[in-house]
Order: C-alpha cells, then sequence, then structure tokens
C-alpha cells in the first residue's frame, strides 16, 4: 500500500473511495429493496458484486486511514465531505440489515413451524399417564432437508 504523499493524489484517493461508497450504497439499497419485496434469488445475486466491492472500499479505507493525519492537514474539506457521505452510508447499511436480519427471522420461523408438523405427523399418537396427548420426543426428531436452490 502506497502512501498518499500530494494534495492531488488525496483528492483523487478520496473521490476514488467516495465513488467506491456510492456504488455500494447503491447495489445495498437495491438488495434492501428486493429482501423487503420478497425477491430473495434475485438478491442473492447480487453477492459477488457486493463483496468486490467491499473488498475494494476495505482497501482503499486502508490506504486513506493510513495517511489520515496528511489528509486532515492538505484536503480538511474533502474529509469532512466523506465523512458525511459515511454516515449516510452506515444509516443504509443498518437499514438494510434490519431488513436481512427480519428475512432471516421469519425464514427460520417458517421452517421450525414445519419441522415441528412433519415431527408431529410422524410420531404416533399416544397418550401419557394423565390422559394428555404426549408430545414426540426431540430425538425422535428426523432431520429437514432443505434445498438452497430457491
Amino acid at each position: 500500500m502506497t502512501p498518499i504523499t500530494t494534495a492531488a493524489e488525496a483528492e483523487q484517493a478520496i473521490d476514488d473511495l467516495a465513488a467506491l461508497i456510492e456504488k455500494l450504497a447503491g447495489l445495498v439499497e437495491q438488495e434492501t429493496a428486493l429482501v423487503h419485496a420478497g425477491r430473495i434469488r434475485t438478491a442473492s445475486a447480487l453477492e459477488p458484486t457486493k463483496a468486490e466491492l467491499a473488498g475494494r472500499l476495505f482497501a482503499s479505507g486502508e490506504r486513506l486511514k493510513a495517511s489520515a493525519n496528511f489528509l486532515r492537514q492538505s484536503v480538511p474539506g474533502r474529509c469532512t465531505a466523506l465523512a458525511r457521505l459515511q454516515q449516510t452510508f452506515r444509516v443504509l447499511l443498518h437499514k438494510n440489515m434490519i431488513v436481512l436480519a427480519t428475512a432471516h427471522a421469519v425464514s427460520e420461523g417458517i421452517m421450525r413451524r414445519l419441522s415441528g408438523e412433519l415431527a408431529r405427523k410422524r410420531a404416533p399418537s399416544t397418550y401419557g399417564p394423565s390422559g394428555r396427548a404426549n408430545v414426540p420426543s426431540a430425538k425422535a426428531n428426523q432431520p429437514l432437508a432443505i434445498s438452497r436452490t430457491l
């Protein structure tokens, strides 16, 4: 990683990072909208591009971090603008994480209910000493196999 040594190089590095953030933000917004609409397969197709942009963003951010003192001295206005852009991006990521966590929780709940229902249907109906129906044993449950291909 080469250090930033001139103001022009600092401006270019900040502009490059800002462009990466904007591209990734657009992709994250698209993913959020798709997951929110229930189009998980389409959203998952964005993953390779998202991972590539995130890797580039990390490398670019590390380079800027290594030259932070020089950047603050040579281009303070650009640093402030970049900080605002990063804050906006953080808010967008937070919203994305909420939508993804909600989708995960909903799908997990569906799978748990399905698994429980299948276990109840497989288990014999018996009654215990108190006259109440026995709950199927957790050991008797067979694992639920799912296909990750949507």
